[in-house]
């Protein structure tokens, strides 16, 4: 073989890699595995896949590289012989409520095409049937399908005055910029309260007048309330918007279904032009696996050669587990894995040749049946001649791979070696944490706990789940199963905890990752630390913060300085003046039993537990150590945490509050199986110290280990939302209809 045939990694020292080297066969599947934490991540996305994409955009004009994301120079000797990378990661998929399934997937252009040829009467071109366009959306939602209003009664207290705060909006507070317009207007007695207002001064204030107001040097057009936020915030799309924003949008607001294309997006043209008696709207709501069929019954040569693309396309999502996906479904709806795997949809269909794919953890979300159909996926993708990285914990996906890469043997600091190289068969037999866990498999178990008690949800009916009534138990694990779509995120996530607010809720939304959160910031020990600080030197607690008084000037507690080098890639370097350590020398001055803070925060969760004798702090540490995460750095930036770990720093800080509810969204995410068991022992001493916890799981060694367990389907969608099973796993096999009891 030629060295062309492999890509060649020379000296990777990204995060926590330790100057590894390694050589990964081309036009194979290669995956990557080690525990959680280990530097799986760091080699194959921020190092290859960074370095990849990095050495693609430089292939473009520097005019065009300044509207391109820029990926940092990753820290490693060199890689030889890249291909162009396509990488799908977990990130979920945004583009707001004008992004679905169909838009998104390229899938309802066909559709849209089929119209255009086929439909009667007809109605135009394919662009007239998209409700992106103006030439097909609703002219009155303006195809989002839905209006939206200010809702007055929220945003105004007609009791008080402007002076007094009646704009309850936080953006339009007594002084703020926003809020200033209606005062300095000239048009109101600023302290009288709003129901004193005549009609005129109340349509003013609402929807506007002809006046200029002046803010200093500056003038401006006078605005009335609605129209103005309306402008800013209506006409912006609320889905793109940040979280925190969306809520606040939500809050002054009301939505209904438009009055005109009742939901359907599109104007009456377009409605009106129909196939075999239905319109476009009509089809896009039908589930992928539906619409397969609908499209099997055409004569029309021109409709059998587009309905032939359309149902090509359509059997990838039904492949890759996605059957019950409809068209319309707003990409903002989509879980984690059910993203990545319509990312994958995207590229199923091209014809190009000698790419490298990287995809992170494809079977997240999936069912151990659906496992074999993403694996055929991911040999389609090999086979069409391209290299192919996973990163993966699931020995079904593993089982597939031409080559493994184990990274190991522990996490953070412990880890960023290659501990193995080889065939699967030949992993089973190495002496690694991931070979010695691939022989082992928990058992079901034998004996159950009893409930205390139950928690009933009756007659559920929400998205696909048929009118579903049915008993948690209480004081037990219970573990909720079935595959993709078929109902469990629905019932526990939407029913049940809009009937329990008070549970505790671990789900696979990521860690805040700012550059300025850390585990110490986040599990919230970082006040304790301050005052613990403060109280030994008698001096502010905000001294101690690199976010506000303590902060080193000369990079704003960052610890590094960025230079922006316009389409050039940017120069990140250590702060000259604090030398990485965030904080102001006379900060650092300061010492709590002989530890300054900068000290502190460079310490591991094992150091501080033996450093600390603050009980509250303690507390905490004893927690992240116990969910395995001891050699988590206090100040190490939560950009450089795994998915594995934030799953878990999560469950650490919540494992020390009191809740006597857990609901947990697939805990198993990112765990390596050495982790599992760890994880079980935890859940394990939740329940019995007399909490009631409840997972939605697809691993099967956690199913087995649940007291009792729920099982919906039988399939997905409009095919799934029935309760198939209750009680003990081992009573699961004898369900003729589960799925699931075929695996376990």
């Amino acid at each position: 073989m030629t060295d062309r045939q492999f890509i060649e990694v020379h000296g990777a020292r990204e995060n926590n890699l330790k100057n590894i080297s390694l050589n990964i066969p081309k036009q194979k599947v290669t995956v990557f595995t080690g525990v959680s934490g280990s530097g799986k991540s760091s080699l194959v996305f921020d190092t290859i896949a960074a370095e990849a994409q990095r050495q693609l955009n430089e292939t473009f004009t520097a005019f065009v590289q300044g509207f391109l994301p820029h990926y940092g120079q990753p820290d490693v000797d060199r890689i030889e012989h890249l291909n162009a990378p396509i990488i799908i990661d977990q990130k979920r998929v945004g583009g707001g409520s004008r992004s679905t399934a169909g838009t998104y997937t390229d899938i309802a252009t066909l559709l849209r095409l089929l119209f255009s040829r086929v439909g009667q009467p007809y109605a135009g071109p394919g662009y007239a049937f998209s409700f992106n366009t103006p030439q097909g959306m609703c002219p009155e939602c303006e195809g989002i399908g839905k209006t939206v209003q200010l809702d007055l009664e929220k945003f105004l207290d007609r009791s008080t005055s402007l002076n007094g705060g009646a704009i309850l909006h936080p953006e339009f507070k007594v002084g703020k910029w926003m809020w200033k317009m209606y005062p300095l207007s000239g048009l109101f007695d600023n302290d009288k309260p709003i129901k004193d207002y005549s009609d005129k001064e109340l349509h003013a204030l609402l929807y506007g007048a002809d006046v200029k107001v002046s803010f200093g040097e500056i003038g401006s057009k006078y605005e009335g309330l609605v129209e103005r936020f309306t402008r800013m915030y209506i006409k912006k799309d609320a889905a793109s918007m940040s979280e925190r924003n969306r809520a606040v949008f939500e809050q002054f607001t009301t939505s209904q279904t438009c009055r005109v294309c009742h939901g359907a997006r599109l104007n009456q043209a377009a409605l009106n032009c129909r196939i075999g008696g239905r319109n476009i709207a009509d089809l896009s709501d039908l589930e992928a696996t539906k619409l397969i069929i609908f499209l099997e019954n055409f004569t029309d040569p021109v409709a059998i050669k587009l309905a032939a693309r359309l149902t090509e396309r359509l059997q990838h999502l039904v492949d890759i587990g996605l059957g019950y996906v409809s068209l319309s479904r707003e990409t903002a709806t989509l879980s984690g894995g059910e993203s990545q795997r319509v990312k994958m949809i995207r590229h199923l269909g091209n014809s190009l040749t000698e790419m490298l794919y990287i995809l992170d953890e494809p079977s997240v979300g999936l069912h151990a049946r659906d496992v074999a159909r993403l694996s055929s996926l991911l040999r389609q993708l090999r086979d069409k001649g391209n290299t192919v990285l996973i990163v993966e914990h699931d020995p079904d996906i593993m089982a597939i791979a031409d080559h493994v890469v184990d990274i190991g043997p522990k996490a953070g600091t412990h880890g960023g070696e290659v501990v193995f190289e080889g065939s699967y068969a030949a992993l089973k037999h190495a002496d690694t944490l991931t070979g010695q866990f691939l022989k082992q498999h928990l058992p079901i178990k034998p004996k159950v706990r009893q409930p205390t008690g139950q928690m009933r949800i009756k007659n559920a009916t929400l998205h696909n789940l048929k009118n579903v009534t049915v008993n948690i138990p209480t004081g037990v694990l219970t573990v909720v199963t079935g595959v993709a779509g078929s109902g469990k995120s629905s019932l526990i996530n939407d029913v049940f905890l809009a009937q329990h607010p008070d549970a505790l809720v671990i789900d696979q939304s990521r860690v805040t990752a700012n550059s300025r959160s850390a585990p110490a910031t986040y599990t919230g020990i970082m006040d304790d630390i301050r005052q613990a600080f403060a109280k030994a030197n008698q001096v502010s607690a905000s001294f101690f913060s690199f976010n506000s008084e303590g902060s080193c000037p000369n990079c704003n507690g960052l610890g590094v300085v960025y230079t922006d080098l316009a389409f050039m890639e940017g120069m990140v370097s250590t702060c000259e003046i604090c030398e990485g350590k965030r904080f102001k020398s006379e900060v650092l001055a300061y010492h709590l039993r002989g530890k300054s803070i900068s000290d502190v925060l460079d310490m591991t969760v094992e150091e501080a537990l033996t450093s600390f004798t603050e009980q509250k702090i303690k507390r905490v540490l004893q927690a992240m150590n116990d969910v395995g995460l001891g050699y988590l750095r206090l100040g190490q930036p939560l950009s450089t945490v795994s998915g594995g770990e934030g799953q878990r720093l999560k469950l650490a800080t919540e494992l020390h509050k009191r809740g006597s509810v857990y609901v947990m969204d697939e805990p198993t995410t990112g765990l390596h199986l050495s982790d599992i068991g760890l994880l079980m022992g935890i859940i394990d001493r939740l329940v019995d110290a007399r909490n009631t916890v409840i997972l939605i799981e697809h691993h099967l060694d956690v199913i087995r280990q649940a007291d009792w367990i729920i099982d919906l389907g039988p399939e997905g969608g409009s095919a799934g939302g029935e309760v198939l099973f209750e009680g003990p796993p081992q009573e699961l096999k004898n369900c003729k209809r589960s799925i699931t009891a075929r695996f376990i």
